[in-house]
């Protein structure tokens, strides 16, 4: 028995040891929305208050555009994902971006609910803050989750709905980001707080790209230095505590507003089963997938993704 207690006892120093070394290692403390802004924050952004919240938020195109155009991004994404889509859409439309709260420079929610009730609330508000009382909706993975729940919740805001490789319905992933499976491993996803290996993170960002050798330096350092952004690596493991694992396809069927749904046929997180499942539930829904691409289409090619858009907008 006690040979027994000192290799139990020897097992977990070793392994205490080998945490320790790999947080001292890869040790990343937080960094403030001050230190990140001048690269991540320049003009047109913008930071707004909401609920007493600051967000961090783009407003581009013609202010008198009566449908705005709102892109709501994934989880541990960031407004930039939709860079490409924002540049051509805003020459002659209205584009409204912002990061959710526990993403990009926005931060963790005040009140640490990350429950899709309380994302419909924040959208909302966001919208109401800026004057904008209907739109034409978009998001990508959670923000598709977000964008057709705020569809069920408030139909009278929204004209039009896209979704893009949306979150909906239960699904198991062929393949998920390291990032995302640390998240939600006990006692690791609390070191990840004071750790976060860059390596980790372009493996992460190359895994939902259905060409990896489309992943540069500049995206990396993106989605790194925003995900170091003081909160969001907790606000990232209560997100996934918090995740809903209910069948919703009844709430999917009430949707009337025509919606095109976008999908890349090299999505191994979201499989391209649930984009079929949106085309045979939506009333009037279309779906269009994209050989060679991945969990995020519309940033790994945004001018292909955006022509099926432009003619679904016409």
């Amino acid at each position: 028995m006690k040979l027994i207690m000192k290799l139990i006892i020897g097992l977990i120093a070793v392994v205490l040891l080998a945490t320790a070394t790999l947080v001292a290692a890869t040790w990343q403390p937080d960094r403030k929305v001050e230190e990140l802004t001048e690269r991540w924050a320049p003009a047109p952004s913008q930071f707004i208050s909401v609920n007493g919240q600051a967000v961090h938020l783009r407003d581009e195109g013609p202010k008198s555009d009566p449908t705005p155009i709102v892109l709501l991004h994934g989880t541990s994404a960031s407004l930039h994902t939709w860079d490409g889509w924002a540049d051509k859409l805003s020459q002659t439309r209205r584009v409204i971006r912002f990061d959710l709260p526990g993403f990009g420079l926005t931060g963790p929610a005040a009140n640490g609910d990350y429950s899709l009730d309380a994302y419909v609330d924040f959208v909302t508000s966001v919208l109401n803050s800026i004057g904008v009382k209907r739109c034409i909706l978009a998001g990508n993975s959670l923000g598709g989750s977000i964008a057709w729940r705020t569809t069920v919740a408030h139909p009278e805001r929204v004209e039009k709905l896209i979704l893009v490789d949306a979150g909906g319905y239960p699904f198991k992933p062929e393949s998920m980001p390291i990032a995302f499976v640390i998240s939600q491993i006990p006692v690791l996803n609390h070191v990840m707080e004071l750790t976060l290996p860059r390596a980790a993170v372009e493996s992460s960002v190359r895994n939902v790209y259905g060409d990896p050798a489309k992943v540069s330096e500049e995206l990396i350092d993106r989605y790194f230095e925003l995900a170091l952004r003081e909160g969001n690596r907790a606000a990232l493991r209560e997100r996934f505590a918090q995740l809903e694992y209910t069948d919703q396809s009844g709430l999917v069927k009430t949707i009337q507003q025509p919606t095109l749904v976008l999908w890349g046929a090299e999505d191994h997180l979201i499989p391209t089963s649930i984009a079929k499942r949106f085309e045979q539930d939506l009333p009037n829904g279309k779906l269009i997938t994209f050989d060679g691409l991945g969990h995020v289409p519309h940033e790994e090619d945004p001018a292909t993704t955006l022509a099926a858009v432009e003619a679904f907008l016409q």
